[in-house]
């Protein structure tokens, strides 16, 4: 049995922060007791400063919190990040600073290089930079990001592949629309169409991977010895990252090795039984036409990464398709997992 932890939320009432709020409805360790936002919004109730546009209704448990301004002070030590970029840099480090340990959905501080930028059944020892941050900042708090939303899935998905050597990889995603927040994508841009290009996507898709699939050196992260090219489009469907994955691999793996690698990809959030973990975290389908995001996507409560149509490459080696939930595993989820990692290695006490 755990305790309670309780936690805030920083930019609530924004769609990533409405994530948090829905996530943590509920969770088994955390409970929201404190939510910032905009000074706008400080002082009003979460329904009235919220406009919720999730499915369903807001949880009643957040409704009644007051709103606080997003300042070091009242909120409790562990807070969820779901700053916008152009506020998240300051916000974040003053939180840290303030002896906060920050656990952050933006972009800002993922590639710096004493923070980590984890997908926890992937790189958990990347967590060994948190000392090193805290030293060389002199935080008593601390900073950990998770990755962009198509990164999650990229790295998931080669994440059980790594001991063979990957050398090169093409990846090429079609997102889902949920991914550019609220109101998003013009519907008359998106309907019936593909936008060949989202801001800054594949430049993260390419370094992020590099660093997550890398390798923990003592006092930084060793980027992953491969390189990685993306291409990113934007698509008509709700929810759900679709990435077409082809691989080159040093050690020449067979088809079945490859398979037997997914299958049995299981590390320190399934072992220790965190409570947003799945239970098989990369789950390969069989039917020819699988993955889809409309049947896929949600399952496993979002926090799976679903592969499927591995075969032989006539250029690279292997090429396959991988699929994760973009707001839940690619932000939400994400954060919160890390969280429990972070718990579970004594580093929220």
């Amino acid at each position: 049995m755990h305790p309670q932890i309780e936690v805030g939320v920083l930019g609530a009432t924004g769609m990533v922060g409405q994530h948090f709020v829905r996530f943590l409805e509920g969770h088994a360790w955390f409970k929201i007791t404190w939510l910032g936002a905009s000074d706008r919004s400080s002082g009003r109730k979460y329904r009235d400063a919220t406009s919720w546009r999730l499915d369903g209704v807001m949880p009643a448990s957040v409704a009644d919190l007051a709103v606080e301004e997003s300042k070091p002070g009242h909120a409790p030590k562990i807070v969820f990040s779901a700053m916008d970029a152009s506020f998240a840099t300051e916000i974040e480090q003053a939180f840290a600073r303030a002896g906060h340990v920050v656990v952050s959905n933006s972009k800002n501080h993922r590639m710096e290089a004493d923070v980590p930028l984890l997908v926890p059944e992937v790189n958990a020892d990347h967590l060994r930079l948190i000392p090193i941050q805290q030293r060389k900042r002199g935080w008593t708090g601390q900073i950990a990001t998770n990755p962009n939303c198509s990164t999650v899935v990229l790295t998931m998905a080669l994440g059980p592949l790594k001991p063979f050597g990957i050398r090169r990889v093409v990846v090429t995603t079609l997102q889902a629309i949920s991914g550019a927040g609220y109101p998003g994508v013009a519907s008359m841009d998106i309907n019936a169409n593909v936008i060949p290009f989202i801001g800054g996507e594949e430049e993260k898709m390419q370094q992020e991977a590099q660093k997550i699939l890398g390798d923990f050196a003592g006092d930084h992260i060793r980027p992953l010895d491969a390189k990685v090219s993306a291409h990113c489009n934007r698509v008509p469907v709700a929810d759900g990252h679709t990435a077409t994955i082809s691989v080159e691999f040093s050690s020449k793996p067979g088809k079945d090795d490859l398979l037997e690698a997914f299958a049995g990809f299981r590390t320190l959030p399934q072992q220790r039984h965190l409570p947003s973990a799945p239970p098989q975290p990369v789950i390969y389908m069989q039917d020819v036409d699988r993955p889809q995001p409309r049947r896929d996507a949600a399952r496993e409560n979002g926090m799976a990464c679903f592969v499927g149509r591995l075969r032989e490459c006539p250029v690279f080696d292997y090429k396959f398709v991988a699929l994760g939930h973009n707001t839940v595993r690619g932000a939400a989820g994400a954060a919160v997992l890390n969280a429990e990692l972070m718990f579970t290695e004594g580093l929220l006490d």
